[in-house]
């Protein structure tokens, strides 16, 4: 099930992707990057519905501020990533993530993957150098540095290396609550620190989201959708 999950994540962050990038050509990217949090709270609230109560563990107060600072941090250069550059060029350096989670996830949730796992994840990481490779490439980092020259490339590893400890600390928030709960506390935090964010950089932010909301909106159903169905994939296997 939980590889279900993932190809379902996988598919709505492709949709946010596509819609971010859409929408960042009309408004600020600061915009865009509160508007995935606090647009997505009206279909957590509709999910609600069907939760059942839990009670908060002892550490989901710290994770909850780590993992607010942390996807803070990260949206802001997710969305400044993929106005300057396409898409093309910054999204496939996500793909370094499960390197990244080698690292993080041992340490942060003694997690590691199996031999057949580990295949897998290398062999997205060579996906990845496939993509960029030129059979004129003066040599094996070739690939690599090519990535590297785009601005927005440089902002998106950023992204891959604050995602690999976020996914860990997410894990941690849902034991200590649930999906559900973990996203919607999450979501809400972050919007607070991403609003107080976009309304000092953006002059006329509350013009611009009001001629631009419908698109909003729907980046909020796709990022409450990619919650839904990644949280409840790490609950289900480990992290990486």
């Amino acid at each position: 099930m939980w590889l279900i999950l993932s190809f379902l994540t996988a598919l709505c962050t492709s949709a946010q992707d596509i819609l971010s990038k859409r929408a960042s050509t009309r408004v600020s990217h600061y915009i865009v990057a509160w508007s995935v949090s606090f647009f997505s709270l009206p279909f957590f609230a509709v999910f609600f519905l069907w939760e059942k109560p839990c009670v908060l563990g002892p550490q989901f107060s710290p994770a909850l501020l780590g993992s607010t600072i942390i996807l803070s941090v990260s949206s802001v250069f997710f969305f400044k990533s993929i106005e300057v550059s396409d898409l093309s060029l910054t999204i496939p350096m996500l793909s370094f993530t499960p390197l990244f989670l080698l690292l993080t996830s041992p340490l942060m949730v003694g997690e590691f993957p199996k031999p057949l796992g580990l295949l897998g994840m290398v062999l997205i990481v060579t996906g990845c150098y496939v993509l960029f490779y030129h059979p004129d490439q003066e040599d094996i980092l070739a690939p690599f540095r090519r990535l590297l020259k785009a601005r927005g490339s440089r902002y998106m590893l950023i992204v891959a290396v604050l995602y690999s400890i976020g996914a860990n600390i997410d894990k941690i928030g849902m034991r200590n609550s649930s999906p559900l709960v973990w996203s919607i506390y999450l979501n809400a935090c972050v919007s607070i620190v991403l609003g107080a964010i976009m309304l000092t950089k953006v002059k006329d932010a509350e013009k611009q989201v009001r001629g631009s909301w419908p698109g909003l909106l729907a980046i909020g159903l796709c990022m409450a959708l990619v919650m839904m169905f990644q949280m409840h994939a790490l609950k289900l296997t480990i992290v990486p």
